[in-house]
């Protein structure tokens, strides 16, 4: 809506108690007119129509001033008298923000009045708040003017640290930034909890996690920076200090390398790097300790307006009178305005009366809380509060209490239960103890659609944990790492289990968890076993949530905690492929990750787990495909099917046939290959269920990528197209990143070969952005090799031939050589394309020897017809030796069922027997291979035989 329309509009607006009628210039409040001078109105209309969005001053006072020449002084008065009469900054409310150096922007949420019309209005109301950053539950009283200085630095200095003691509420006011600035980040605000990691080297991991981004290097740093190095948002790292050093660094790189991210980080300390700005945190303002103060008084204080706020939604004091006002003055003062501690003692007041509550502090507090400015950091302002909340329970309750200590981050009701439960509690017991916990405000609790879980503040988890004698301490901690363990398998079972999608921030904190009972298991002599049947239990979890190096590192620490009497378990053989697949993605292609593969798979044969067998021969094949030993790779596929026909498993007769009919495809047998890739995806279908992705692909996807590969090849290019677009499509909702990227790069071969070359451009650019969100290092060489085979066959064969030599080096470092007999072929295109057909022949004969080697023969008829052209562009063209090349490329495509290769030989055969006389003889050949096609007429080679042949109906 124009600007003319929306101030002629008659539908109400109504922020907070107000009511804009804007055509009638009338600002309400609860009914009331409130008194607004003129030029006020028109720069509360202009903030209004444009809200979230930053109004320059110039055009507030082109707009408030038309036609006249004002100060910048004339305005600010103006905003000055329009934030007194909406009451700005008052008991939490916030309407104007000053964007320094920018102008102003009008940032309440902004919706129709009751019984207002559909007409569309061009008001931006204020974004939801996203499912990653938490919810504030209540109004954050007494913050207004550290909301308005934080939110005007970010975009000024993009770096701000909120430091302050524990418990003053540097992670509310932190949430209530994001909430407040979701509008100017177009909803891109992303809080990372710091708090649940126990390893500094997991901070950029964890980062990456809530990014969505999959970990698969030992090094994610390099990987987070090139995502977030053109990405605009907003990132808050919340509780920094226990991984300061860790944090810091990478917060530096962050803000130095991404020029359009914004950090807000929180921390009882700065993080002391290039960039930052720290804005301190101080205590809530309390009373001062005079005479005479009235309820009117003390409420001018946020401290006191905070406990007083608090104290009411718990059900006390339903009127505040002056007798009452002292005694919260005295409160406030006592715990120092310390937001966490006013909260603890105002909900308390329910319960013992204001009076006896503030006894009670007296009696706690008169010593103890102002005397302990030598105690630990995290305890200086609530070690007292504490130990005052620590006292009022009950015996069952501080047993739960030090019990639930062992937790990281949040925790279900179940968890608590089978922790906390003990000879001296069962489990009805925990779950009152756990009630009475949350009430007295040492359980925080966070509600979603689905579930509750619960949460010790880190400062009150501190303060358990010293509580906790040894033996206690021990007991809850095998407990946790029992039921941890359990929670693991029993999720393996199921198709979801740990999502990338699904319950995303339960899985998250349960991963904490994990890690923190590893940790404690590993560093105990007596809880070793149980350490290594749990990192037997989280190789799924790390696998399916791409936590690739963790799930390396704790697998390799499992088995070197294996016994004589363990070795050839079925612990060992899980481990050794875990450590060999993590491997393989991580450290790359190298004879450790052989050895780890054929040691699991031995023990697997030794305990005749079939099962077993037929996922490790399918990793093995996978091995040997990447390193481009076709002919090993189609061994261990055909043993795979030897072993899945003796069991009575469809899925693992699907993933067999899978691998099959992939090798098939390969190895240049297409009508085969087809047979057993339709196989596997017809037994997917009965089965109902999918190979695991666990094992580092989706077999199921990549039997319909190479079907799609397969048709083009048997001549059918419509439908190769179609099936690698739902090829595509279902690897893109699976959300596993090496599926996908394996789906994109074989559907941009079939593209390409149809001539979609905008089709296949837009593909590996979206393989190559993937790839290096995800640290899929070969990948990028891949990716750009690519590229270089689009540059030849657009005509760029100069910039092509050096691309595709540049990806080679990389790839044959990495030791990835699937598809180096693809890229040789383009290679030797661009030579010929530039002139050097020597060199070209050379390639091909290089690369012909390494086929027949290796057997990715479903490339042989292409080299045999590259080759013919290097002969036929030679001085002087070798015709002869160019016509016997072309032959052996039309018997292989023939033999191996590849008409679409055989159709391509043909229309160079065609070209070459005109040049030697003998056309008709071209234009027979061409013809009878062309009249097979039912399909495909609009794709290239159909449209170029056409063309030869001289039918326009082609």
């Amino acid at each position: 809506m124009s600007d003319d329309n929306f101030f002629k509009t008659t539908d109400p607006l109504c922020f907070g108690p107000f009511t804009l009628r804007i055509a009638e210039r009338l600002l309400e409040r609860d009914g009331v007119p409130v008194d607004l001078g003129g030029r006020a109105m028109d720069v509360l209309l202009v903030l209004v129509a444009k809200a979230n969005a930053i109004v320059s001053k110039q055009e507030l006072m082109a707009k408030a001033w038309p036609g006249m020449v004002v100060s910048d002084g004339s305005l600010r008065y103006q905003i000055t008298m329009l934030r007194q009469a909406l009451d700005d900054g008052q008991d939490g409310a916030r309407y104007l923000s000053n964007i320094v150096g920018r102008g102003y922007c009008f940032v309440g949420r902004i919706t129709k009045a009751a019984g207002g019309s559909d007409a569309q209005l061009a008001v931006a109301e204020a974004n939801p708040v996203e499912p990653g950053l938490p919810a504030q539950p209540v109004e954050l009283v007494g913050r207004a003017k550290e909301l308005a200085a934080i939110a005007a630095q970010l975009p000024k200095g993009r770096f701000v640290t909120i430091v302050g003691s524990g418990g003053v509420g540097k992670t509310s006011v932190a949430i209530r930034t994001g909430q407040d600035l979701l509008g100017d980040f177009g909803g891109a605000v992303v809080f990372v909890d710091l708090s649940m990691l126990l390893d500094p080297g997991l901070v950029p991991s964890a980062i990456a996690s809530m990014l969505g981004l999959s970990v698969r290097s030992a090094d994610p740093v390099p990987s987070l920076i090139a995502y977030l190095r053109e990405k605009r948002m907003l990132l808050i790292l919340d509780n920094c200090e226990h991984v300061i050093a860790a944090a810091a660094s990478l917060a530096e790189r962050i803000f130095q390398a991404a020029p359009r991210i914004h950090i807000l980080a929180t921390s009882r300390e700065a993080l002391r790097v290039q960039g930052e700005h720290i804005h301190l945190l101080d205590p809530l303002a309390t009373p001062p300790d005079q005479p005479g103060l009235a309820a009117r008084d003390i409420l001018m204080y946020p401290a006191a307006r905070l406990f007083v706020d608090r104290a009411g939604a718990s059900g006390a004091m339903p009127a505040l009178n002056d007798d009452d006002a002292p005694v919260i003055a005295s409160i406030c003062r006592k715990l120092d305005g310390v937001a966490l501690a006013i909260e603890l003692a105002a909900r308390r007041v329910a319960a013992y009366g204001l009076h006896q509550t503030a006894a009670l502090l007296d009696e706690r507090l008169a010593l103890s809380w102002l005397g302990q400015r030598t105690a630990q950091p995290r305890h200086q302002t609530l070690q007292a509060t504490l130990d005052w909340s620590y006292e009022l329970l009950d015996m069952s309750e501080r047993a739960v209490l030090c019990r639930l200590s062992v937790f990281v981050g949040h925790f279900s009701l179940e968890a608590a239960r089978e922790v906390a439960a003990a000879e001296d509690l069962t489990q009805a017991q925990v779950v009152d103890a756990i009630a009475s916990l949350a009430e007295k405000s040492l359980l925080s609790i966070r509600r979603s659609a689905t579930s509750t879980q619960y949460r010790l503040l880190e400062s009150t988890r501190a303060y358990a944990q010293s509580k906790a004698g040894a033996d206690l301490a021990d007991a809850a901690a095998r407990r946790h790492a029992i039921y941890f363990r359990q929670r693991l398998e029993q999720m393996a079972r199921k198709d979801d289990a740990f999502s990338r999608d699904t319950a995303r921030a339960s899985d998250l904190a349960d991963l904490g968890n994990v890690r923190a009972a590893l940790a404690w298991c590993f560093e105990r002599a007596d809880a070793r076993d149980l350490g290594v049947s749990l990192a037997l239990a989280a190789v799924p979890a790390f696998m399916a949530m791409s936590l690739l190096a963790e799930c390396h590192d704790w697998s390799k620490r499992a088995l070197g905690e294996l016994t004589a009497a363990t070795r050839g378990s079925a612990a060992e053989m899980h481990l050794q492929a875990a450590v060999g697949l993590s491997q393989m993605f991580t450290r790359g292609h190298s004879d450790e990750v052989r050895h780890a593969l054929e040691r699991s798979l031995q023990v697997a044969e030794e305990l005749g787990d079939a099962r077993s067998q037929v996922e490790l021969l399918g990793r093995l094949q996978i091995f040997h495909e990447r390193i481009g030993d076709f002919v090993e790779s189609l061994g261990h596929a055909r043993r795979c099917a030897a072993v899945a026909a003796s069991i009575d498993d469809a899925t693992a007769q699907a993933t067999a046939h899978s691998l099959v009919g992939l090798c098939h495809h390969l190895v240049g047998d297409q009508p085969r290959a087809r047979h057993f890739l339709e196989a596997a995806i017809a037994g997917a279908a009965v089965s109902r269920q999918r190979s695991s992705i666990y094992s580092g692909f989706d077999f199921h996807n990549r039997a319909c990528i190479a079907l799609a590969r397969t048709l083009w090849l048997q001549g059918h290019p419509s439908q190769a197209v179609v099936v690698a677009q739902r090829a595509v499509e279902e690897a893109r909702q699976l959300n596993h990143p090496v599926t996908l990227c394996i789906a994109l790069i074989w559907a941009v071969s079939v593209y390409m070969w149809v001539g979609d070359l905008a089709q296949a451009e837009q593909d590996i650019d979206r393989f190559i952005a993937y790839a290096e969100s995800h640290s899929l290092t070969p990948y990028l060489a891949v990716g750009r090799g690519v590229k270089g085979e689009l540059a030849v066959k657009r005509g760029d064969a100069a910039r092509g031939v050096q691309a595709i030599q540049g990806s080679l080096i990389e790839l044959r470092e990495s030791r990835y050589e699937l598809l180096t007999t693809s890229f040789n072929i383009t290679l030797a295109e661009g030579l010929n394309a530039t002139g050097r057909h020597d060199d070209a022949l050379e390639l091909m004969n290089d690369t012909l020897a390494l086929v027949h080697a290796k057997g990715d023969l479903y490339n042989l008829p292409e080299l045999l017809r590259v080759k013919a052209r290097a002969f036929s562009g030679a001085v002087p063209p070798r015709a002869a030796d160019a016509e016997d090349s072309l032959r052996q490329a039309l018997a292989a495509s023939r033999q191996q069922g590849a008409r679409s290769w055989e159709l391509r030989v043909a229309m160079d055969l065609a070209r070459l027997w005109e040049t030697m006389g003998r056309a008709q003889e071209g234009r027979d050949l061409l013809a009878g291979v062309l009249a097979h096609y039912t399909e495909g007429f609009e794709t290239a080679d159909l449209q170029e035989a056409g063309r030869l042949l001289g039918d326009s109906t082609a």
